[in-house]
């Protein structure tokens, strides 16, 4: 059945046709200090925190160039999150806007708060997978003139590709936006150090989050469509798939469903993109403050033994894949390692004498220390760095093409879990910070693309059943993909998924707005690759 068969005609039996929400009610003036008064103390709460995590470790005091340089990076990188919120989020609210399920505000405000909920609560995993996209050199040396350069310009192209999209009202990925910018500075730092294809982008791990991005907007647009007929075919109920009419909320059923649907997508939401926020975040803390973040001195200390033990295993792995070959010392090493992993030609007796002697010393040196929180501030930068070069070597070992067996990659695996589970780790109030940050934003912005989403991709009016249908689709993806560390648009499948339903449906699409929807996939890439490489030449002459 289509829409256009179950909307009431004008003036009959009283009922008003559907209609657009009504979206021009503005904030409430106590809701306005509300909104800057958890803004001022989530900022407040930051600096106090970023202050006791120094002291806490002995870190020395920064100066008040590099302190305001630190409050900067971290401002910029919040602000990504914010406009993250206002962009994508947009898009969980526009089914229950356009259902009338829940009023604009109370969706939006609904909607905020279970994005910070998703950030609480989220896993970890996606928040380095950004970042193992830029060169080692500028991983390994975050902290330095380039090191912020590379923060300032990736994040800065992201931020201002999505505020153009958002001005035309385009529903556009803010993980499409940063990923391009990421891509951007690594292109750039290759053809500033001479073109020679060492500092560059790992373009295995790019096709990797290339696949998880194509694949979104498909599996939106296909998988709701299917649910949908899937729905018609088992469900015959007519008011599922009718348009709201006038200003009524639908019946409570199917309303709680759409509720359910919009909060999952919103938790969900917020557990994948706030950890793109964090991963970079913790870059910043760890360039600015390596004592207080580059190691997680969280981990408990009765977890020595296994680590040591581990770490001893994978360098006698390493040992048996380079007989004869001379073990170097520790700063060599860290030298052939980086090497390697920049031209990706690990898989050599060199190369793996090297990973031999930095899988042995990292075993020494938290022995000797008795646990990783009790390195020494003078030796946490060379250890960090050692154990993210072991990481990632171990990452590409196969990539590279060695013939490990099953007990060889068992070891390695655990080796390399037990390294990033000392080096990957996000404190309590980086996630707080962001999840603010995040919900806030929800809060600002959104109506632009909730009138598209609502009003503009198809022809009629967003059915009940289209919309739960797009929500469940966007809800299990995101989730998913959250599980397996992928990360995804919550913009394209969703987007994707109303145009799915709509052409299910035999509703009809609005061609020019999915003319512009594609046309701002396919260039959201080069754009932000672009922009971030030509800022990045910028402030690579300004730092």
């Amino acid at each position: 059945m289509s829409d256009s068969a179950v909307l009431s005609p004008p003036g009959a039996a009283g009922v008003r046709p559907a209609g657009p929400p009504r979206l021009d009610h503005g904030m409430h003036p106590g809701g306005v200090i509300a909104f800057l008064l958890v803004l001022v103390a989530g900022l407040g709460y930051a600096v106090v925190s970023l202050i006791a995590d120094m002291n806490a470790v002995g870190e020395a005091p920064l100066a008040y160039g590099a302190f305001a340089l630190l409050g900067l990076a971290l401002l910029i990188a919040l602000a990504f999150e914010f406009v993250n919120g206002f962009h994508d989020t947009a898009n969980a609210v526009a089914t229950v806007i356009y259902t009338h399920s829940l009023p604009p505000l109370v969706a939006v405000i609904w909607s905020g708060f279970f994005n910070f909920l998703g950030v609480m609560l989220s896993s970890g995993a996606v928040a380095y997978a950004i970042v193992t996209l830029l060169p080692v050199e500028l991983i390994l040396n975050v902290g330095s003139h380039a090191g912020y350069a590379m923060i300032f310009a990736l994040l800065l192209a992201a931020i201002i590709w999505n505020l153009g999209t958002w001005a035309f009202g385009l529903p556009n990925s803010s993980s499409h936006a940063l990923i391009g910018s990421v891509l951007g500075v690594g292109l750039a730092n290759q053809l500033m150090s001479g073109g020679d294809g060492t500092s560059g982008v790992d373009w295995g791990q790019a096709l990797n989050v290339f696949k998880a991005l194509l694949f979104s907007p498909i599996c939106g647009f296909v998988l709701a469509a299917l649910l949908l007929l899937a729905l018609k075919f088992t469900v015959r109920r007519k008011d599922l798939y009718a348009a709201p009419k006038g200003d009524a909320p639908p019946p409570l059923w199917i309303r709680g469903l759409l509720i359910l649907t919009c909060t999952l997508v919103s938790f969900f939401h917020g557990g994948n993109d706030g950890q793109k926020g964090m991963g970079l975040i913790m870059l910043i803390l760890i360039g600015a403050a390596p004592t207080a973040y580059a190691l997680n001195r969280t981990m408990a200390d009765d977890t020595t033994p296994a680590f040591v033990q581990t770490s001893m295993a994978a360098s006698q792995v390493f040992a048996a894949r380079a007989p004869g070959a001379p073990v170097p010392e520790a700063a060599e090493a860290r030298r052939t390692v980086t090497q390697a992993l920049k031209t990706k030609d690990l898989n050599t007796p060199p190369v793996f004498a090297a990973l031999s002697a930095l899988s042995t010393d990292i075993a020494a040196s938290v022995k000797n220390y008795g646990a990783i929180r009790t390195v020494p501030a003078a030796q946490t930068q060379n250890l960090r760095s050692d154990m993210y070069l072991a990481s990632d070597a171990v990452r590409l070992l196969p990539k590279a093409g060695a013939d490990l067996s099953e007990a060889e990659s068992g070891t390695l695996k655990r080796y390399a879990g037990l390294l990033n589970d000392g080096t990957r780790y996000i404190p309590g109030w980086v996630k707080v910070c962001v999840a603010l940050a995040l919900g806030l934003g929800t809060m600002v912005g959104w109506k632009r693309i909730v009138v598209t989403v609502g009003e503009k991709i198809g022809k009629t009016h967003l059915t009940y059943a289209q919309g739960a249908s797009a929500e469940i689709v966007a809800a299990g993806t995101i989730g998913l993909a959250e599980l397996y560390g992928l990360p995804v648009s919550t913009t394209h499948i969703l987007s994707s998924g109303v145009a799915g339903t709509m052409a299910a449906n035999g509703s009809g699409l609005q061609m020019s707005t999915v003319r512009n929807m594609a046309l701002a996939w396919i260039m959201t890439l080069p754009a932000a690759i672009t922009l971030a490489a030509g800022l990045f030449f910028i402030l690579r002459h300004v730092f």
